[in-house]
């Protein structure tokens, strides 16, 4: 009886501390936060349409990302989510995609990077950020061809989605 006793003594003081750690180290995963939000509209590039035309695509902003809660890396998935669309008014259409960090609260650095291009062929980027910071997802150029369209008939532009993982 003795023996049981202390085996139950024993047994508590090595396994209660455990399970409170384990239940701290879930706590503070879950507590990890990531916010993403569209760029402003006055931000957002920007691209006039012709039929049977080969233009160009202006810089502008897509998503800011806050990773200000995260300690770890994060995975990002940008999809362009109107394929189907795109593909009835262009024969081709690629965007380079690029990554600032904020540095101070005014200043943006781009992070040095391979070049990131979104196509209608390949339709989505995966990156990885660091936690403990504020970036940008801007497209830095583009071009397209377009087919022929009738006038007055609206003309779909690529509209895009962020995922973190």
């Amino acid at each position: 009886m003795k023996r049981a006793i202390f085996f139950a003594i024993v047994a508590a003081i090595i396994l209660i501390p455990s399970a409170v750690a384990y239940g701290y180290e879930r706590a503070n995963a879950a507590d990890i936060s990531i916010n993403i939000e569209a760029a402003d509209q006055s931000q957002v590039p920007t691209v006039h349409i012709w039929g049977n035309y080969t233009g160009t695509i202006s810089d502008g902003d897509l998503f800011t990302i806050d990773t200000s809660g995260a300690t770890v890396d994060t995975t990002f998935t940008l999809v362009m989510s109107n394929l189907d669309e795109l593909i009835n008014y262009y024969r081709f259409l690629t965007m380079n995609i690029s990554i600032y960090v904020q540095s101070g609260t005014d200043g943006w650095e781009k992070m040095v990077t391979a070049e990131m291009l979104i196509t209608m062929e390949n339709g989505e980027l995966n990156f990885s950020l660091p936690g403990n910071a504020k970036y940008k997802v801007t497209v830095e150029s583009g071009s397209y061809h377009s087919f022929s369209f009738t006038r007055g008939k609206s003309v779909a532009i690529p509209q895009f989605s962020l995922t973190a993982s």
